[in-house]
């Protein structure tokens, strides 16, 4: 017998179906922070996903062998799996969902489609990831951002909710024709119990041929051009001589991986670039906290999860003035905001952060103290409230 979605004494059961868990990436530790979090707080929650890759242990994760996987087209980190969709439906079934939850619009989340639609079952997302502004980066003509915007409008107007992780993308999914009613700002969050800057460890860098004494501007992520990385190579080499002539040993620390390094690698070989590919956990966060700036010069991130990390982990935050990063961050406090297309500015604010360490400190400082508003739980409950909702017909927040 099919449970009653109406009845408010049921604990409300969701189930996620995601095409991307496994990479290493912001919207991957959101996925997998839900998880936990639903796990531990005693939520019932289900993420189904297909990957060939591996995945963290995590209790409430399934995944199914996929049918066919290869690697991406011009991203050879990450994989395109074609799921066992009859397989995965007959899983959600037997689970009986209250709500369905898409967390990315591919082969995976097409399967959730098909099964919130044979269930009636209500439909959220988050939208995560700017794809048509990839796609334009990427492929260039026009008709294929065309027929992108077509397809996430088709997809993301079945949903009863949208999250949002900004206020920025809300409007650019007003723009693709999404019900503004349907739209909620998630409440940003990330993980601040592993990031800190209490991690700080300079002899990390003993293993990566980086001087203790050096100033360290990272950049962590996808190394792919719709971040907007040839901008920041192109300014690095400016940035190191200016940096020599005040007598800084200035150095460019890459983490991440992606279809832009191999070129990003050979035009800054001479110019004091370190690319460690991807690092994980306590790893990982201590090479945040170990260093001394953040550059990340994207303007299609939806909220930036690593300007989040970066500034909990002490570091000052340089970004642009497009995407969702920029609510995050409070101008000339704890990061500097600067026009995408000021290089110059770009050149200026980041060899002054590095001329200057006691404001580095200071913005540093700053942005451990403004980070602690924004806890993983309090952005999971909002999440959990607007399922909530959605069960019961409601669009939107509260």
């Amino acid at each position: 017998m099919t449970p009653d979605r109406t009845d408010p004494e049921r604990p409300t059961r969701v189930c996620v179906f995601t095409d991307t868990l496994a990479d290493i990436n912001g919207v991957c530790r959101f996925i997998q922070n839900i998880a936990r979090t639903a796990h531990s707080t005693g939520r019932d929650l289900r993420v189904l996903t297909s990957t060939r890759l591996p995945l963290p242990d995590i209790e409430n994760v399934v995944n199914f062998e996929p049918g066919f996987a290869m690697k991406m087209p011009r991203y050879e980190t990450l994989d395109l799996a074609l799921p066992p969709a009859v397989q995965m439906i007959r899983y959600a079934e037997d689970f009986r969902p209250d709500v369905i939850h898409l967390s990315t619009p591919g082969p995976i989340g097409t399967a959730g489609m098909i099964a919130a639609k044979m269930m009636r079952v209500p439909i959220v997302g988050v939208y995560h990831t700017d794809f048509p502004a990839y796609v334009e980066e990427l492929f260039q003509p026009r008709l294929m951002t065309t027929l992108t915007n077509m397809t996430m409008s088709g997809f993301y107007r079945q949903f009863v909710s949208v999250f949002s992780r900004s206020a920025d993308y809300a409007e650019r999914l007003v723009r693709l024709g999404i019900d503004r009613k349907k739209l909620v700002r998630l409440t940003p969050g990330f993980d601040n119990e592993q990031f800190s800057i209490n991690d700080r460890d300079p002899s990390i860098w003993d293993a990566h041929g980086v001087p203790r004494e050096a100033v360290k501007v990272l950049f962590c992520g996808r190394v792919s051009t719709e971040k907007n990385l040839p901008m920041l190579a192109n300014i690095w080499p400016e940035i190191e001589k200016r940096a020599q002539t005040i007598s800084k040993d200035a150095r460019l620390i890459i983490i991440g991986d992606g279809p832009y390094r191999k070129q990003m690698e050979h035009q800054l070989g001479e110019h004091n670039a370190h690319f460690l590919g991807f690092r994980h956990g306590k790893e990982l966060a201590t090479l945040y906290s170990s260093c001394d700036l953040f550059a990340f010069p994207s303007t299609t991130d939806t909220l930036g999860q690593v300007v989040m990390e970066s500034q909990a982990s002490g570091l000052p935050v340089i970004i642009t003035d497009e995407g969702g990063p920029k609510e995050v961050v409070r101008n000339n406090e704890t990061g500097i905001i600067v026009p995408i297309a000021d290089r110059e500015g770009w050149i200026e604010t980041i060899s002054g952060l590095i001329a200057d360490d006691d404001r580095r400190k200071q913005m540093g400082h700053a942005g451990v103290e403004a980070m602690k508003d924004y806890s993983f739980q309090a952005s999971f409950e909002h999440y959990w409230q607007v399922h909530e909702r959605a069960r019961f017909g409601l669009a939107g927040g509260e």
